[in-house]
């Protein structure tokens, strides 16, 4: 017996991430049900043997538990209090969960509509990009209850291979918008470094073979580090997503009064990618806003 077999999850939202994780969910035999705005994404799902579904309502109608996999806050919201959305579907006992980086503050404030309505909730950003995707190794960061989160327990397990509860509704949104800062802040540094190495003469890939190893190797350095060498910019994670992502440190430390300066210079540089045309190529893209400076 496969891991979700007997299982019908829903999964709204099949865009780079969606798509591999859905993948991932019919092959660890869930009955999956699709949703997605743009409609030849779910006939790319269809053809790998999901069912499609008309609105995120008819998705929660079908399945016992639903992701969303979405690009902002806004659209979240619309997913679930929008016209045909996931709360006119919500069953009692239906999960919710919520998978993508959204606003901490008004992801508390969607777990308290959906659990009014008999449903239940759980905050779940991911981190690893379309390789972790791909490849089920996504690190997930969980708000909720210790009960909802032993319950989707399964399906996690088949999306990543690591799990943290950080604590109530938000503490996922809350971590993960850590973890975008830290991304962020070294694909600068990654980009400034390998940038100034060139300029001062030195190869940038061997001076990156170099660093490798040492006291400032990341994960950052060797898979993005190598698309700055190359020029290959590809999206896993967009230039517009990190931006966006930035974005939500900084409203959120200023919910708790505090100064984030270097968080702001690096959304500013994201800024300037998207200014010039770069938005939709990988975020590892801000090595062309340095080198071009």
């Amino acid at each position: 017996m496969t891991a979700l077999e007997g299982q019908t999850i829903g999964l709204i939202g099949l865009g780079l991430m969606g798509q591999p994780m859905g993948r991932n969910l019919l092959n660890a035999g869930a009955e999956l049900i699709v949703y997605n705005r743009s409609p030849e994404k779910i006939e790319t799902m269809v053809a790998a043997g999901a069912v499609a579904a008309t609105s995120p309502e008819a998705v929660t109608k079908a399945a016992d538990t639903v992701i969303i996999i979405s690009i902002d806050t806004k659209t979240v919201e619309t997913i679930l209090f929008g016209d045909h959305g996931v709360i006119s579907g919500v069953r009692r006992e239906s999960l919710i969960i919520d998978m993508g980086t959204s606003d901490a503050e008004q992801t508390r404030g969607f777990a308290k509509k959906i659990e009014a309505a008999g449903g239940r909730y759980i905050d779940a950003p991911v981190s690893g990009g379309t390789v972790g995707a791909e490849q089920a190794t996504l690190t997930i960061m969980a708000g909720g209850s210790e009960a909802d989160i032993d319950r989707a327990r399964p399906i996690f397990e088949v999306l990543g291979s690591r799990l943290t509860h950080i604590g109530g509704h938000g503490a996922g949104q809350v971590a993960k918008t850590a973890n975008q800062m830290i991304v962020g802040l070294t694909i600068g540094a990654v980009a400034e470094a390998l940038v100034l190495a060139k300029r001062a003469g030195a190869d940038p890939a061997k001076v990156r073979d170099a660093l490798k190893g040492g006291f400032a190797d990341s994960r950052i350095l060797d898979l993005h580090g190598e698309r700055m060498i190359t020029g290959n910019y590809e999206p896993g994670g967009k230039c517009a997503t990190q931006c966006k992502d930035m974005e939500l440190a900084l409203a959120l430390a200023d919910q708790v009064g505090l100064d984030l300066p270097s968080t702001k210079l690096n959304r500013d540089l994201y800024v300037r990618a998207i200014d010039a045309g770069w938005g939709g190529l990988d975020h590892s893209a801000l090595h062309k806003v340095i080198s071009e400076t």
